[in-house]
């Protein structure tokens, strides 16, 4: 058996990277208050989207610049367990600018620096990597671009040959360089070794007085230095400034889940109806029915089938169990091997032992539920008083009738069974029935005599409108 080949990674590995990450944009477009790299895809910041990205490129250390909304910012980073340093970018004054906050960390002596951007979540490893490869060939600066439909309004990165010239903005290029379609995507990697003296150089003699990161490409020409552009799928590279382009982000990144998640072994009728968390985890032999939505931590074993139109999140689905269609596992549902909770139902931090079925029309909220027992339609836990929660037992094959209301706290020990329409207040032994319920009483020939009077009555009530 030959030599496993190195993968491009773990060529990189003997090469320090560090990835600078740009933060500070306000992101006034987005109408919102909260700063434009917290914006979520997949529920995870988009800042956040690009740190992880950049740690699965060899990363060795991540500086992030940060403007607007700074804290919010950091704790959103820290939380994720991503390690960064923070600098603080005062003025928004350009790229280059913006890197040179930064230049405490530039300056250790990194051999790749990658300078990335806190709004396009959707840069994929593969790309990042690529770009490193060219600095290990000798390139002092790589700049990652992109061909779209239609290249209007971005700037072009013009070649001489296989060599980077420099990058044209659409107002500036001549009618030669606007038919280019070769574009700018904004993201650049740089000999770490470099990158201080091209930044030095960096002036701002433009119509804006800011200082462009893009300048660098002709300061590394004029100084001899070699230089790449490398060609990224569009995708890679769409930046965030809108609430339509937000949506164009979470659309791309769910459709790359699902592949994801087809590809492992998951099945999916209607792939495009199921929407899912960044952290979902769904091992190979689930199936999912169309239109169901996984929020946060989520895990789903094999064998499990989750039926249409359900909503889940905190919750862990055991193997082979069901779930819905039109159900509802909120955080803290915990279901067993081969149990089952079916349609229109809610179950809420409670744990449904192995075998055990709920099948329609109920809530389980704060409760255990043991082996093999059945839970009727129509039955609740009362697992609030109006200030604490309780909570409920169920022990194993128990039979609780439809209609049921158990007031916690509540046990119900091994074998009980529960009459239908009961509410029970006490806990009921092992090998029990409890029947909880006020005794029928039939009049005869009363139900007659009542809707004669009712609708004598509406007959009046009309008459009394005319």
């Amino acid at each position: 058996m030959g030599q496993r080949e190195e993968t491009t990674l773990e060529k990189l590995m003997s090469r320090s990277c560090l990835s600078i990450i740009l933060a500070a944009g306000q992101g006034t477009r987005m109408k919102s208050d909260l700063p434009k790299v917290l914006h979520p895809v997949g529920g995870l910041p988009m800042v956040v989207h690009v740190a992880e990205c950049a740690k699965n490129t060899g990363t060795n250390d991540i500086a992030i610049v940060v403007g607007h909304g700074s804290e919010d910012v950091q704790q959103a980073v820290t939380l994720s367990g991503a390690t960064a340093t923070f600098h603080h970018q005062a003025e928004q004054l350009g790229t280059a600018h913006a890197v040179s906050a930064a230049r405490d960390s530039i300056d250790k002596g990194y051999d790749d620096v990658l300078v990335l951007f806190g709004d396009t979540p959707l840069i994929e490893a593969e790309t990042l990597l690529a770009a490193r490869k060219e600095l290990e060939n000798g390139a002092d600066i790589c700049v990652v671009g992109f061909k779209p439909d239609d290249p209007t309004g971005y700037g072009r990165l013009l070649e001489d040959g296989d060599e980077l010239v420099a990058i044209r903005e659409h107002k500036d290029a001549s009618p030669r360089e606007l038919k280019v379609g070769f574009c700018n995507g904004g993201i650049m990697a740089f000999n770490g070794h470099m990158l201080g003296q091209l930044l030095d150089r960096i002036g701002n003699d433009n119509a804006k007085a800011e200082y462009y990161l893009t300048d660098a490409v002709e300061i590394a020409r004029s100084l001899g230095l070699p230089r790449k552009a490398i060609e990224a799928p569009v995708d890679n590279v769409l930046g965030v400034n809108t609430r339509v382009e937000l949506a164009r982000a979470e659309a791309i990144w769910q459709e790359r889940r699902r592949n994801h998640f087809l590809r492992a072994g998951v099945s999916m009728i209607a792939p495009e109806t199921v929407y899912f968390h960044h952290d979902t985890q769904i091992e190979a032999g689930a199936e999912l029915e169309p239109n169901i939505f996984f929020g946060p931590r989520v895990g789903v074993e094999k064998g499990a089938k989750i039926r249409a139109y359900s909503h889940i999140e905190g919750a862990h689905i055991g193997q082979n169990a069901e779930v819905g269609p039109f159900a509802r596992l909120r955080p803290g549902a915990e279901l067993s091997t081969g149990s089952k909770v079916g349609n229109f139902c809610e179950v809420k931090n409670a744990s449904v032992g192995e075998g055990s079925k709920i099948n329609h029309l109920t809530y389980i909220g704060d409760a255990k539920i043991g082996t093999n027992s059945n839970i009727g339609a129509g039955t609740i836990t009362c697992n609030y008083d109006g200030a604490n929660k309780h909570q409920t037992t169920i022990g194993d094959n128990v039979f609780v009738g439809s209609n049921s209301a158990l007031v916690a706290p509540v046990t119900l020990e091994d074998n009980a069974y529960i009459g239908s329409g009961s509410v029970i207040t006490a806990n009921v032994p092992a090998d029990a029935l409890a029947i909880s319920r006020a005794h029928q009483v039939t009049k005869e020939g009363l139900a007659k005599r009542l809707k004669e009077k009712v609708l004598a009555l509406k007959e009046k009530r009309k008459n009394e409108k005319i």
